[in-house]
């Protein structure tokens, strides 16, 4: 690199150095000076490729701080949208499980108010059955009252009807009685004395109390 550099740099004012000639102080100098030169050079040179290669890993570190948050914001959002669709799908489930669960409750409302109702119309017509049913009863005890009152009214009157018949058989017979007696004790021949009369009137009893003990023992 030297080399080049010197042969580069080689003017008419800068002659080569021949080797194995006589070196010229001045020759000396420039030879010194172009080294130096050459020197800077590469300094400068390295210094550009340093700042080249800085630069170059600036940007790239630059470009990969760009792109990690890039990513991390692309994975920001793709978590926040994932987060979002979840949340909506837990609240989406919430309401599908609020609104099962509310018809859940109108249907058992329902059944319950079905099961009451139906309830309600076993017992009111067990209630009216019942009703019913003590009606009747009444209605046939009342008949069966009724008609026994009836009837013993019927034998009542009957009895009645039997004593009436009874007491006007006994008087008739009686009376009979009574006349029959009469005609026999009319009809009877009349012999001996006063005495004879009223012992035998004595002996024998009046018509009227023959007829009577006749009637009772009939």
């Amino acid at each position: 690199m030297l080399g080049g550099t010197s042969q580069d740099s080689a003017t008419s004012e800068n002659p080569l150095v021949v080797p194995g000639g006589p070196l010229h102080p001045d020759h000396a100098l420039q030879v010194l000076t172009l080294a130096q030169r050459t020197a800077e050079e590469h300094v400068a040179i390295a210094k550009r490729q340093s700042d080249k290669i800085r630069s170059d890993a600036q940007a790239a570190a630059d470009q990969s701080a760009r792109d990690a948050q890039v990513h991390a914001h692309n994975v920001r959002c793709e978590a926040d949208k994932v987060l979002a669709e979840a949340r909506a799908a837990s609240e989406q489930a919430a309401r599908d499980a609020r609104l099962r669960a509310d018809d859940a409750k109108r249907s058992a409302e329902q059944i319950l108010a079905e099961a009451r109702g139906a309830a309600d119309t076993v017992v009111s017509d067990a209630q009216g059955h019942a009703e019913q049913l003590k009606l009747q009863a009444q209605q046939r005890y009342e008949d069966s009252v009724g008609s026994l009152i009836a009837k013993r009214e019927a034998l009542q009157r009957q009895i009645e009807a039997l004593e009436h018949f009874d007491r006007e058989y006994r008087a008739r017979l009686t009376s009979f009685m009574q006349g029959q007696l009469r005609a026999l004790w009319v009809d009877r021949p009349r012999v001996g004395a006063g005495l004879e009369v009223l012992e035998i009137a004595a002996a024998e009893p009046e018509p009227e109390a023959a007829a009577e003990a006749l009637a009772h023992s009939s």
